[in-house]
């Protein structure tokens, strides 16, 4: 049987965005991999009459009804009453619950007394049960009624994933209906639409496994889902897809179930002990940063160069002045340069630059916003590629970061193309 399950997350605070609703992407995450369907998120404020639409609504259209939130002590944590009523079930007092409450703050508090309203996180349906929380007060609940069952788990995120994770996951083990498997593909190069248009057929006429296209800023995914009855099976569904899809798009598919072009990179210059820097007019440190952002980046980085003014490319990266008097900084004759002197200045194997004109205007030189020339210096010589970036300064800098990273990674993967400007 394939159960289908929708979300409710209870409270005022994500209606006004004060908040992200992270638990909503943990749960649907793990219920996907129990091979329950999530076919709704709900999000309702500190209301009992809204909450009880919701909840009613809800049991008309899922078999699986989990809420966050509201289950707190202060007066608008409201869902265990609303989902009590909507079930027909009565609240009753839990001592076990309650000394467990008890306990936690005569821990965490000793030297004041806990308040009494406290004590009504203690209050649970009848019948239900009953999953302790050791990370917080609030304990979360499950009970079964006219067929539909319910799961109510605390809202504050590292609870939420804990409770989750070793109460829920093994109440619902006799729900679940095989596994659901995803491999995502990555991909530079290529815009979504395009993309979409050359797999629009395919697509179509897909059942199992699934292929859904999602844009990024600047780049593309590709989301291989299977159902099967066991990870290994789902994996050889996935497979045959993966190889048609790498066969199409070839050589800008850059990873698979990997965070960004970024950590690509680190992957490759780690496997041949390459070390890299960078030299950034129109990016601000952007590429630095993407790269410092990693785990283990200290093993290959070297160091960055903000070069933002005509002084420091000239004084700190040796960029001839007859270059920039010449050609402008946004050229590739000065982006050549600096990725040239960011490798002589921070002594290592690769270096990347990029200069361009991130807006709102065009620069002196009449260079149109969106304009950038990234490069790439190596032993073997330098490569220069021109970007038309669009508008938008974050989305220019962006942009050009990604493709510094693709010059990195194409380089050391043997797919630059001499096409480049060398």
């Amino acid at each position: 049987m394939s159960h289908t399950a929708e979300l409710i997350a209870v409270g005022t605070e994500l209606l006004l965005g004060n908040i992200a609703n992270t638990d909503a992407q943990m749960l649907s995450q793990g219920l996907s991999a129990l091979g329950i369907n999530v076919y709704y998120h709900t999000v309702v404020g500190d209301n009992p009459q809204r909450l009880k639409a919701a909840v009613e609504l809800a049991k008309t259209r899922a078999d699986l009804i989990i809420t966050t939130g509201g289950l707190g002590p202060t007066c608008d944590d409201l869902t265990k009453n609303v989902l009590a009523e909507c079930f027909g079930k009565k609240l009753v007092f839990d001592e076990g619950s309650a000394q467990r409450i008890r306990d936690y703050f005569a821990r965490l508090h000793p030297d004041r007394p806990m308040t009494d309203n406290n004590l009504q996180q203690a209050m649970l349906p009848e019948g239900c049960t009953i999953f302790s929380n050791d990370w917080g007060t609030a304990p979360g609940c499950a009970f079964e009624s006219g067929g539909v069952r319910v799961i109510m788990l605390p809202g504050p995120p590292r609870e939420c994933r804990a409770m989750f994770r070793y109460r829920a996951i093994p109440y619902l083990q006799d729900l679940a209906d095989g596994v659901i498997v995803s491999r995502t593909l990555k991909l530079f190069g290529i815009g979504e639409s395009a993309m979409e248009a050359r797999l629009r057929d395919e697509m179509q006429v897909m059942t199992n496994p699934t292929l859904a296209p999602y844009a990024k800023e600047g780049e593309c995914e590709l989301r291989i889902t299977a159902k099967a009855a066991d990870h290994h099976q789902a994996i050889s569904l996935i497979a045959p897809v993966e190889a048609q899809l790498r066969g199409i798009f070839g050589d800008k598919v850059y990873g698979a179930d990997i965070g960004s072009l970024e950590e690509a990179v680190l992957a490759l210059l780690k496997g041949q002990k390459k070390t890299l820097g960078t030299a950034e007019s129109c990016t601000g440190g952007l590429i630095a940063k993407r790269m410092t952002d990693l785990p283990g980046a200290s093993a290959v980085f070297r160091g960055g160069v903000v070069s933002y003014s005509s002084e420091i490319k000239k004084s700190v990266l040796g960029v001839p002045a007859e270059l920039l008097d010449k050609y402008g900084a946004v050229s590739a004759q000065v982006a050549k340069a600096m990725a040239e002197g960011a490798r002589r200045v921070l002594g290592c194997d690769l270096a990347v630059s990029a200069t361009g004109v991130a807006g709102p205007d065009q620069d002196d030189r009449g260079n149109p916003v969106g304009l950038v020339y990234v490069a790439l210096a190596t032993d073997k010589g330098t490569y220069v590629r021109e970007v038309r970036a669009g508008s938008g300064r974050e989305r220019i800098r962006t942009v050009a970061s990604h493709h510094a990273f693709d010059l990195v990674r194409r380089y050391l993967t043997g797919l630059l193309s001499f096409g480049e400007r060398k």
